[in-house]
């Protein structure tokens, strides 16, 4: 059974099952953000009151209509028309058409589409940023923040386009050649999560694209206003170069087309970010039919900074602060600063830190996913990088020290098992030249630079005869 985490669907609230046009009284429409004049930049980015969330060379949506909230005052932003399962399929047999086109396109050739998605980007990137603080949470600077690393991993693709390619290996055998060609796999599933609801599209895609994949996005509901503002940005550049649509294709959505992507066997490739307990859903719906996934799963890094924050997402994220303060009082912590939701509009609640627990308590092992710091009194450098190693989630790590043989300690095989391990700065952020991703219960997916290309792509190794002969490896002789 597909369960999408609760803190991603609170505040997808159900306006309408009709399949026609939407009618609405006046005075509903007026209570939407989208309608208020210090909102109007919305429509900069082709938002409207309701919002088709379907695109496959065409715009559309048979589906629900969900209602998107701003954390910050829970007023309701806009409307967005989910996909239903039959538009999912008329999205995937478009996008398997267009790939057989994209296919074809040289692989620099497809890097010059990608720079144009990333020049159109930047010129869009404060409202998008905007955007992406009303819907998602986030304080402004991070907003635009997270449009740039997409605008960067596009600049980071388009070099990587004309650089793709696999060794020459030496052959054991007289006048044989072997070689290693790497192919795109076809067409890639993404699923992000809602707090990081563009950057995590774009290293999938920019990445997908080069390697010339097909996309299909499904964002979080909570953030489906952000998901078709940006595919609005993509298609204007697709159809611009007289290219499908289909090739970045999007279908809003929850759970029916979360589940109908994992088991689908024309998905290629499934990228899923999420929680560790829906990415163990998805590795095995997606395992059962022998497909490929790459999963970004939960994080719970040791470190985190309370200085500058915005809300947390939904209401439901609150009530799960709380119930942490208060399972973290019960298991012997003691709260020396915050615990309490701020009296004021929105999601807020005050940074927190809690002292007193042992290094074992279940509260410390599990992700709030709130502006939570749990501090530990350690004797020896041991025992701390082993209560680093204890955790499930191994996604991201930092220690702080001027001590040179501590460093290369705690970057070496004794030291942290996280996928990012850093030294003298915080576990948040990360640049998009290297592999981004964590082992353990975060799920050993890598996106974004360094090699994470290979992911999107099918590997063969060739071994090509131009001899007269037909000597079998290892020397064998038939005789």
């Amino acid at each position: 059974m597909w369960r999408l985490p609760r803190a991603l669907c609170v505040h997808a609230a159900r306006t309408s099952k009709l399949p026609g046009p939407w009618s609405r009284p006046a005075a509903f429409m007026s209570t939407l953000l989208i309608n208020q004049p210090q909102y109007a930049w919305l429509k900069e980015l082709g938002l409207r009151e309701e919002n088709e969330g379907v695109y496959n060379g065409i715009w559309g949506g048979r589906g629900e209509v969900i209602t998107t909230y701003c954390p910050a005052n829970n007023e309701p932003i806009a409307r967005v028309r989910q996909a239903s399962v039959a538009d999912y399929e008329d999205t995937v047999k478009k996008a398997r058409e267009a790939w057989k086109i994209w296919a074809d396109i040289p692989a620099p050739k497809r890097g010059e589409i990608v720079r144009q998605i990333g020049d159109a980007l930047r010129e869009k990137i404060q409202v998008l940023g905007s955007l992406v603080s009303l819907e998602m949470g986030k304080i402004l600077v991070e907003g635009v923040g997270e449009v740039q690393e997409y605008v960067d991993i596009c600049d980071y693709a388009v070099g990587l386009s004309r650089m793709i390619g696999g060794p020459i290996l030496p052959s054991e055998r007289p006048g044989h050649a072997l070689i290693e060609q790497w192919n795109p796999v076809g067409l890639v599933g993404i699923i992000t999560a809602f707090n990081f609801p563009v950057a995590v599209y774009g290293w999938n895609n920019a990445i997908a694209l080069i390697c010339g994949n097909v996309c299909l996005w499904k964002g979080a509901p909570t953030t489906s206003l952000i998901s078709v503002a940006v595919t609005k940005i993509i298609a204007k550049v697709l159809e611009d170069n007289n290219l499908p649509g289909a090739i970045c294709s999007l279908t809003c959505g929850g759970a029916d087309i979360g589940t109908a992507m994992a088991k689908d066997e024309r998905v290629n490739l499934l990228s899923f970010t999420g929680s560790t307990q829906v990415g163990k859903q998805v590795a095995l719906m997606v395992q059962e039919r022998f497909g490929r996934s790459l999963l970004e799963l939960g994080g719970n890094n040791a470190i985190i900074a309370n200085v500058l924050y915005g809300p947390l997402h939904t209401k439901q994220a609150v009530s799960m602060f709380l119930g942490a303060v208060e399972e973290a009082k019960k298991e012997g912590g003691t709260v020396v600063y915050g615990g309490k939701v701020m009296d004021r509009p929105g999601n807020y609640v005050e940074p927190t830190i809690v002292t007193g627990l042992g290094h074992d308590a279940s509260i410390a092992h599990t992700e709030t996913f709130a502006p939570i710091l749990y501090v530990f009194k350690f004797k020896k450098e041991e025992e701390v990088f082993a209560w680093n190693n204890e955790v499930k989630q191994g996604l991201s790590s930092s220690i702080f020290t001027k001590d040179l043989g501590r460093i290369f300690r705690w970057l070496g095989p004794k030291g942290s098992d996280c996928g990012i391990v850093n030294v003298n700065i915080p576990t948040s952020g990360a640049e998009i030249g290297g592999a981004f991703g964590g082992e353990k219960h975060t799920g050993g997916g890598r996106e974004s630079g360094s090699d994470a290309w290979k992911q999107y792509m099918r590997r063969s190794t060739c071994t090509i005869n131009y001899s007269k002969d037909l000597p079998l490896a290892q020397g064998i002789k038939f005789q």
